[in-house]
């Protein structure tokens, strides 16, 4: 396997689109990097850039400290793997299987060992004399994945290789992927738009917008610390409630000011070292409903979404403009439609954002 370093990468089309803009990457040897965001992040440009589909406007792409940037595809020895599994809809499971290493005149007894012995991990040695048209769309994504493993490339590059399958599938293939790259060891990384497939697989998250790296680390780091309000809002589902908050003068001094919460910031111990516009950030599983005397807010149950196991509760907080509250309760909510509710937030796990720059401000 091999690591993977992308040093100040710029990628501008020639309309002036700026794809990227001095990207700063490394992936470990064996690591399992995905990449998320939403569409137009540069998700998929920075696989490009690595695969050598695209050349970079500027900056350097190594592979195992080796400058590869005006290197060939095909000589980067990396497999990609696409969201369209690009399979040859004429050839059998086997020759798509087989295709990369016959072009490399590999021995033949070693094509059908290695054939064999990657059907048999992907559990397709039943389908290797089948066309890929009577394959279901999750064995046509384990050929994909197949047919890259044979080569036994320095690494993965995988382009939201799930997004085609249905959610229950997709599920059951994110599970084989991830026992796949610990069974390979190999380094891999993976471009998504979903924020669970990022959480769920990733050995670390790299989170793009607009072209730059808005923060990466651990996936509970990401969920737990995020570095800005689009990080908070990305991941997790429900998304974080957000309240708009300003500094008020008032006789006993300054207090926060949060539109539909009687909560006063500095009462539980936030400090925000001068700002005047700060929006408060707090996660649907650290709200609890609570009798209307008793809470942080109060207002309306708007909706309720029974989920099974929870049930999400919006709360039209009273004099809140944004959104609804959400909040996350366990199995079935005890309230109806119209009830007047009050919620409270745990005072250990708000998030504070300053408002202008949208970056987190650190309790003081």
């Amino acid at each position: 396997m091999a690591s993977i370093a992308l040093e100040h990468i710029s990628k501008i089309h020639p309309n002036g689109q700026v794809a990227l803009q001095n990207l700063d990457l490394a992936v470990a040897d064996g690591e399992l990097l995905v990449l998320v965001g939403p569409s137009g992040s540069g998700k998929s440009t920075v696989l490009r850039l690595i695969a050598g589909l695209d050349a970079p406007t500027s900056g350097r792409i190594l592979i195992d400290g080796k400058d590869v940037t005006a290197v060939p595809p095909q000589r980067r020895d990396l497999a990609m793997v696409f969201q369209s599994y690009a399979l040859y809809p004429h050839k059998s499971v086997r020759d798509n299987l087989a295709f990369g290493l016959k072009v490399r005149r590999t021995n033949p007894a070693e094509i059908r060992a290695r054939v064999e012995r990657v059907a048999a991990v992907l559990g397709i040695g039943p389908l290797l004399d089948r066309k890929p048209a009577q394959l279901s769309g999750g064995q046509r994504q384990r050929v994909a994945l197949g047919r890259a493993i044979v080569r036994e490339p320095a690494a993965f590059l995988l382009d939201e290789p799930l997004s085609n399958l249905d959610p229950v599938l997709r599920v059951d293939m994110r599970t084989e992927l991830g026992l796949l790259h610990r069974s390979l060891g190999a380094t891999m990384v993976h471009v998504t738009h979903d924020q669970e497939e990022a959480m769920t697989l990733g050995t670390r998250v790299g989170v793009l917008r607009d072209g730059r790296l808005e923060q990466q680390g651990a996936p509970l780091d990401l969920f737990e610390r995020p570095a800005s309000v689009f990080v908070a809002t990305f991941f997790g589902s429900p998304a974080m409630n957000i309240w708009p908050c300003q500094s008020a003068r008032t006789a006993s001094g300054t207090r926060w000011v949060c539109p539909g919460l009687a909560l006063d910031l500095q009462s539980i111990g936030i400090s925000t070292s001068g700002e005047d516009r700060v929006v408060l950030g707090v996660r649907p599983h650290d709200l609890t409903l609570a009798p209307p005397g008793d809470a942080d807010g109060v207002g309306r149950v708007e909706v309720l979404e029974p989920l099974g196991a929870t049930t999400v509760v919006h709360v039209r907080l009273d004099g809140a403009s944004e959104r609804a509250a959400r909040v996350v309760v366990p199995g079935h909510a005890p309230v109806a439609l119209d009830d007047n509710v009050g919620i409270r937030i745990r005072r250990d796990r708000v998030h504070l954002f300053d408002e202008r720059t949208g970056l987190a401000v650190r309790p003081s």
